[in-house]
């Protein structure tokens, strides 16, 4: 077997101790969604306690962090990421004491904390949001938010044509003439980032979660904060048709968005350790690094790998672009399978996915029919999302994990209409089913109310099945999904150990039709199978596989790590 010599060698070392500043470089983070999580105070709501009750948990499972999704006062119109008070903790989730006992409990046991900062808007229940529609045009309260005159003599039409994300205008009238901007839910009002007391209030918002311990900060819409709202305005079907990649998107990615992270970074590195951040930026992948920049959040999302069909030439491409990102921005690269905005691996993975669509489309379409057409494969889905963790469990960098997957869920596709809590279903008029299906509270044991998660009714309904793929009927069981995570974070983190700083980080294998293969520093073997036959693997011991080899071969949509016995040749 042939090797690419396109090899790279990771930022900084793998072997770093834990408490180094750089920790996050080759973290495992696995997200909560808190209202889905663990309820502890039994009234069918995720809250802070319930996450403390999880600790022993999250320890077996061997991660290094826990991401927070929103746990702020919200009147939840987009899950949370509509937010009344940046500085508090939603009363039904729980206090700012809360807080912190999870944080004291958390960091008892070595796992960080990142916190989801929501910079692009705020909810219309906030403050300043109040007082900016009880002031007249042009008052200094406005100003903090994005407003303009409406059109026609009576200001009754919007500015411009422009469409929000979840359907519908991007303006909402205040009923004076004037219209107030939102690219999300009319409920989540966009901040003026040119407006230095936003700045100025954001700052103060970071520095108070810091000091209460938080590590570090998940960005959302990263790259949205900053517009040009300037006249005339482009119509809405040419913005939908831009690629700009130069900085000059009237709502996304502009170049002068660097000078509000940059100015971040100042209040990162005042911490020790500083503090880091990862970026939420869905941007042309020549414009990722800049997010990840040391002068600016440090890390950005990488979200190819939730796009990529189940052939070994689209993981390759993905891949081989994770690997250009570390090297343009001296960072690492993120991995991950799903989160709390797409549909769950176990399900993406099960369905027949054209050569010229993503699982990501199918998967839409799929919940659009309760989950009913196509015919989905959980149990070829499930053994593909096992196969699709080892390896990116072995690749260079960070890997996000989405609470629910270390247990093989699947979507919750057939949740009934008048269930529904996101946005996004009401607001596309049938366009779109939402992203309830993956935020279906978790299921910890087989038995017992709400299937241990806490009390009843839940938010979502729970389905039957779930008793069967519950935490603690998947703990005991040694070839469950559960003890695979768990027997692969904890090897993973042996294999990083062993390996020197001056190693390549990733070496891949020539390309090959069926499978895929590339190894860690000279003896760290990972071969996935995307064939229908049986595959040799290196000479060497496995240490993990995703499925029990047959005859010493590797069987189809599997995976393993194999350690050489020598170190292989460059």
């Amino acid at each position: 077997m042939g090797w690419d010599n396109r090899a790279v060698t990771e930022p900084t070392s793998p072997s770093q101790p834990a408490h180094d500043a750089d920790w996050w470089q080759t973290a495992v983070i696995y997200q909560i969604y808190p209202r889905a999580f663990a309820d502890a105070n039994g009234d069918g709501m995720g809250d802070l306690l319930g996450v403390v009750s999880r600790v022993d948990y999250l320890a077996a499972l061997g991660v290094d962090a826990v991401w927070l999704s929103p746990f702020y006062p919200s009147a939840l119109a987009d899950g949370g990421y509509d937010v009344d008070d940046y500085r508090d903790v939603d009363p039904r989730i729980g206090t700012l004491a809360d807080f912190d006992a999870m944080i004291t409990a958390l960091h008892g046991v070595d796992i960080k904390v990142l916190v989801d900062i929501v910079p692009n808007h705020s909810s219309n229940r906030h403050a300043w949001f109040v007082e900016a529609l009880a002031s007249p045009p042009g008052s200094p309260a406005r100003q903090r938010y994005i407003f303009r005159d409406g059109e026609g003599p009576d200001g009754s039409q919007p500015p411009n044509d422009w469409q929000s994300l979840f359907g519908g205008s991007v303006w909402e009238p205040v009923g004076d003439g004037q219209w107030y901007f939102h690219l999300f839910a009319p409920e989540q009002p966009d901040l003026n980032w040119d407006d230095e007391e936003v700045r100025e209030d954001f700052r103060t918002t970071l520095r108070f979660w810091a000091d209460r311990g938080v590590d570090g900060f998940r960005v959302d819409v990263a790259h949205g904060l900053v517009k040009d709202l300037t006249t005339p305005y482009v119509p809405w079907p040419e913005i939908e048709m831009m690629q700009r990649d130069d900085g000059s998107h009237p709502l996304w990615d502009r170049d002068d968005l660097q000078l509000v992270y940059q100015d971040w970074r100042t209040v990162f590195d005042s911490y020790d350790p500083p503090r880091f951040a990862v970026a939420e930026a869905s941007v042309h992948p020549s414009r990722r690094a800049r997010y990840a920049a040391t002068t600016s959040l440090g890390q950005a999302f990488n979200f190819a790998m939730q796009e990529a069909a189940w052939r070994p030439d689209s993981y390759r491409a993905v891949i081989e672009a994770g690997i250009a990102d570390m090297v343009e921005s001296g960072s690492t690269t993120t991995w991950l399978l799903g989160c709390h905005d797409t549909v769950r691996v176990a399900s993406r993975y099960g369905l027949p996915v054209p050569a010229d669509e993503t699982p990501i489309e199918i998967a839409r379409r799929w919940l659009l029919t309760d989950g009913t057409d196509p015919r989905c494969d959980s149990d070829l889905g499930l053994r593909r999302a096992r196969a699709a963790i080892l390896v990116l469990l072995a690749l260079p960098g960070s890997v996000y994990v989405y609470q629910g997957d270390e247990l093989g869920l699947a979507e919750v596709a057939d949740l009934p209409r008048d269930a529904l809590l996101d946005p996004m279903a009401f607001r596309s008029h049938g366009r779109e089913k939402g992203r309830d299906g993956c935020r279906v509270p978790l299921p910890w044991t087989a038995t017992g109310t709400s299937y241990g998660f806490g009390g009843e009714p839940t938010e979502l309904p729970q389905p039957a099945w779930f008793a069967d793929v519950a935490a603690d009927v998947q703990a005991s069981a040694a070839d469950s999904t559960l003890s695979l995570y768990r027997r692969a974070i904890a090897a993973r983190r042996d294999l990083l150990r062993g390996l020197a700083t001056s190693e390549p980080a990733l070496t891949l294998a020539e390309p090959a039709p069926d499978d895929l293969r590339f190894r860690r520093g000279g003896s760290w073997h990972c071969v996935t199978n995307f064939g229908v036959d049986p595959i040799p693997l290196p000479d060497g011991t496995v240490v993990v596989s995703s499925v029990a080899l047959v005859d010493g071969l590797l069987p189809r949509d599997a995976t393993a790590w194999v350690v050489s016995d020598e170190p292989a040749a460059s």
